[in-house]
């Protein structure tokens, strides 16, 4: 049922980094980002695919969890094991923000599907990791879609009554996801 693909399609941030992604999967997931829509039908994103060599070095690029203070990102081990970085080629025309979640949603959708997890990253230091790319000027990063098996639990609960939005981990590490209530989000009631 796609309402429980969505309800497994959370922000993983730790994974079982030895359990490898391979190429051809990632190309699977590049491909359900190609046949999903495209304002204007300009398909104007181009995708940096890598499951090896090319990890460190993006991982290195990639702000993890802003509200969980203290903790830099997963530990060796728990990193990633594979990434796309979602590029706009700015030779192709305009919408690059609005494709980019289009293209990262169906990748992660069809990453669950798989038995994987995911989670896509705006903060990203953009100049270092397209040096490190040597990505033509052409070529802008626009998101970054990490890919594995996740080694997390993560718990979505409704916001309290403070309205804090921010996500948390217990001791148990598990990652708690507050969201807002239906009702709290729809505008016409």
């Amino acid at each position: 049922m796609f309402r429980d693909l969505v309800l497994k399609n959370r922000s993983y941030r730790r994974f079982y980094e030895s359990e490898r992604v391979s190429e051809e999967t990632l190309r699977e997931l590049t491909d359900l980002a190609r046949l999903s829509p495209s304002g204007g039908n300009r398909q104007t994103l181009k995708f940096y695919l890598s499951a090896g060599d090319k990890n460190g070095e993006i991982f290195s690029c990639l702000g993890w969890a802003g509200y969980l203070d203290g903790w830099d990102g997963p530990e060796v081990g728990e990193r990633p094991a594979a990434y796309a970085v979602i590029l706009h080629d700015k030779n192709l025309g305009g919408g690059a923000e609005t494709n980019a979640g289009i293209a990262a949603e169906a990748m992660l959708l069809g990453a669950v599907e798989n038995g994987l997890g995911g989670c896509m990253f705006g903060s990203v230091d953009r100049k270092k990791l397209a040096g490190l790319l040597d990505l033509d000027e052409n070529l802008e990063i626009v998101l970054v879609v990490a890919f594995g098996k996740p080694k997390e639990t993560v718990v979505l609960e409704e916001v309290k009554d403070d309205g804090d939005i921010k996500y948390w981990r217990d001791e148990k590490m598990t990652h708690h996801v507050p969201k807002r209530k239906l009702e709290d989000i729809i505008a016409n009631k």
